[in-house]
């Protein structure tokens, strides 16, 4: 599983087991908190009655005085009252009212007449002086028919004289209990799913920024040449470390690779002029002396080019991208390359055609493409024979440009064609001339690959074809 996901895994469960236990408490305390505030608004209203019905108790009249006829007029008020909702239509409040023995003197309903209610909670703990209240289940098999009854003691000059309950269904209360439920699952639920979309894009986030750097370490390890990662907050930093940690490491590994090739192919050349220094200290003719004097001057212009020819590449290949693209004819670069090779085509006896087309511009850097152009063409030069032929094309092929240089040569062998783009890796020119220092197909490939393009050397019918394809 990828580290994103198992991070995501692990942040919804804990996001989970937090809405589970939060939704817990919140629902667990919406029904007690209602309760609660209608236990509160009962112990009030308990009291307050129990102080308008002090008078008609203490003169026995309470079932028949001014405040049991306005209590049994409560049954027919409408109320028609929206509350949060819900409407509103009668008062449900019961009234109950007994003597200092708790027997029950008045009803509002009329049901308990005579009853000794002493036994109940709220009148045993108000004749005792206590607060008392209770719910009790009107119908015993129904727990829904519960009602909540809170009492206030009578009193009439101080003495008590009586008890004052008043009861309330709490299924009257049950519809803000739901509703509450209702709101606080909703919300809990858009919350749980807000929360997710972030986990998720969080989730997302963290993949692409790690995505990001491990596409740059693949492309190291298979040895191409990637510009930094571009990675924000610490995974940028990181990225940073490992472009800084890649350069450090590659430029002592291609500085120990170039000292060691470079050691190799100088071998031959010192030791040719070695030798031509020890014949040079015997008793020689004159011709033979010019003959090795200009052999020792041939090997130390070969080593020159060479060392020159080495620094072109690596600064191209120490390159990450272009410092300065811009838009350029490449039509035009290729003609220009041709011009500054016409007294060397000239010399060897072979012309050099390009067949006619429009301008075709690509992002890039003049002077590098025309260096790249040069080298084919001077390769191409090199490996016609006298009276032969170049044939160059410039041509758009989908979102790439490509430059074709077609030559009359032999060809390249099959077993050097997988590495005549290796540094220092050459073939002997047309007549038996000298091997070329093998590094400029090197660098026309690296100046291919830093415009995002390729270069290629196939054989054709009649020749070799080197083909430099660039992005536009």
């Amino acid at each position: 599983m990828k580290i994103a996901w198992r991070v995501l895994l692990g942040y919804f469960v804990i996001l989970a087991l937090a809405a589970f236990m939060l939704g817990q408490v919140f629902l667990e305390q919406v029904k007690p908190a209602v309760r609660q505030t209608a236990e509160d608004t009962l112990a009030d209203t308990a009291n307050t009655l129990a102080e308008l019905a002090s008078d008609d108790l203490y003169a026995g009249r309470i079932a028949q005085g001014g405040f049991a006829t306005h209590l049994r007029a409560l049954s027919d008020r409408r109320v028609g009252a929206d509350i949060w909702g819900y409407e509103k239509q009668g008062v449900a409040y019961r009234v109950i009212v007994t003597d200092a023995k708790g027997i029950v003197l008045f009803d509002s309903q009329g049901k308990d007449m005579g009853r000794d209610n002493s036994r109940w909670n709220d009148v045993a703990r108000t004749l005792q002086g206590k607060y008392g209240a209770r719910s009790t289940r009107e119908q015993a098999d129904d727990p829904a028919s519960t009602v909540m009854w809170v009492a206030a003691p009578i009193t009439h000059d101080g003495r008590l004289i009586g008890v004052l309950s008043v009861g309330k269904p709490n299924r009257v209360l049950q519809p803000f209990i739901t509703a509450s439920r209702n709101v606080i699952l909703t919300w809990g639920l858009v919350l749980l799913g807000t929360a997710l979309l972030i986990g998720v894009a969080m989730a997302w986030w963290l993949s692409r920024q790690l995505g990001v750097l491990r596409a740059y370490a693949q492309a190291v390890t298979a040895g191409e040449n990637v510009p930094a990662p571009r990675a924000a907050a610490e995974f940028g930093e990181l990225g940073h470390a490992l472009e800084v940690m890649r350069e450090r490491l590659e430029g002592k590994q291609y500085v120990e690779e170039y000292v060691h090739t470079l050691t190799h192919e100088l071998k031959s050349p010192l030791a040719s002029m070695k030798a031509a220094a020890e014949i040079l200290e015997g008793e020689l003719s004159t011709a033979e002396r010019r003959k090795f004097v200009g052999h020792v001057q041939t090997q130390s212009a070969r080593m020159a080019e060479m060392v020159d020819q080495l620094l072109a590449l690596a600064s191209v290949e120490h390159r990450r991208q272009l410092e300065n693209p811009q838009m350029v004819d490449l039509r035009a670069i290729l003609l220009d390359a041709i011009g500054s090779l016409e007294a060397k085509a000239l010399a060897s006896n072979v012309r050099v055609d390009v067949v006619p087309g429009d301008p075709l511009s690509v992002t890039g850097d003049a002077f590098l493409l025309r260096q790249a152009l040069v080298n084919l063409l001077d390769n191409a030069i090199e490996f016609s024979p006298a009276g032969g032929i170049v044939r160059c094309a410039v041509f758009a092929e989908g979102e790439s440009v490509r430059v074709c240089i077609d030559d009359e040569g032999q060809g390249i062998p099959d077993y050097a064609l997988p590495r005549v783009f290796e540094r220092f890796y050459s073939l002997p020119r047309q007549a038996g001339g000298s091997r070329s220092s093998g590094i400029g197909l090197s660098f026309v490939a690296a100046i291919a690959s830093l415009h995002g393009g390729h270069a290629d050397l196939v054989n054709t019918s009649n020749g070799a074809r080197a083909t430099l394809t660039l992005s536009c």
